[in-house]
């Protein structure tokens, strides 16, 4: 540990982790709400790392025109679109989370956004075969959709799907109330105490669905614990970075 609708979808997993023939190394990048790791995504990035969101590509997969857009609006219905023809969040959020419809929600997208990334990732191995990619998603953990194939997806869960995706896992960590204050920073200054305690609810309900950070942890190969300074948080993340190119100039299995 480092203590610093209907849609379907290719195979996704044709060269799973550490199998001959495939240098690189596929790394997952997890934290919950407010932990800061879209921050410790660029510094990655910065070293040379090969970085994909999977909020930016679940967002590519929403815009209209897209099956996933199609099957949204069939599932949810027009009141999920703007004026203009394109989704509204807001509204689809309102509907997915507090109507208790996110399953329905994540069983479109996130196979998808899987496949997608799973996509790109071999597009990047073809054209670097030791690349250190890095999935950027805050539900590795908590997605049901590791495996496109719903047959098999039991057996997936049973073996813990994410480590079929991933070489290694990083989880980025933070006192809980760091993680509320940023949400609430990024979310726009609050208008007044209402506004900011309304904000402050919608924080503490989205982390409360997310699984903790004392269960994440044990399955992590490291820790990148965002609770002092970005000087502080770049040296944890130069020692990870390091890590990783070791493990990821090992000879393949």
């Amino acid at each position: 540990m480092c203590g610093f609708g209907r849609l379907r979808y290719a195979s996704l997993f044709s060269q799973p982790p550490n199998s001959p023939g495939r240098s690189g190394l596929r790394v997952g990048l997890t934290g919950g709400l407010g932990s800061g790791k879209s921050t410790v995504a660029a510094m990655l990035a910065a070293h040379g790392a090969e970085i994909f969101s999977a909020d930016e590509l679940a967002r590519s997969l929403m815009q209209p025109g897209q099956p996933v857009f199609t099957a949204i609006v069939d599932r949810f219905g027009p009141e999920v679109l703007r004026a203009d023809g394109t989704l509204d969040r807001a509204a689809l959020a309102r509907l997915a989370f507090v109507g208790g419809r996110i399953e329905e929600l994540n069983a479109i997208v996130h196979p998808a956004t899987i496949a997608l990334q799973e996509k790109l990732t071999s597009e990047a191995f073809a054209r670097e075969r030791d690349a250190i990619v890095i999935v950027e998603s805050a539900l590795i953990f908590e997605t049901r959709y590791g495996n496109a194939d719903p047959h098999q997806r039991a057996a997936n869960e049973e073996s813990k799907s994410w480590r079929t995706r991933f070489d290694r896992l990083i989880l980025v960590t933070a006192p809980e109330e760091e993680k509320i204050a940023r949400f609430i920073a990024r979310s726009g200054a609050p208008e007044n105490d209402t506004a900011r305690e309304a904000l402050t609810s919608e924080a503490r309900r989205r982390l409360a669905q997310m699984i903790a950070d004392a269960e994440k942890s044990p399955q992590c190969d490291y820790i990148v614990r965002n609770d002092g300074t970005l000087d502080q948080l770049r040296d944890h993340v130069d020692r990870v970075w390091r890590a990783l190119r070791a493990v990821a100039s090992e000879p393949a299995n």
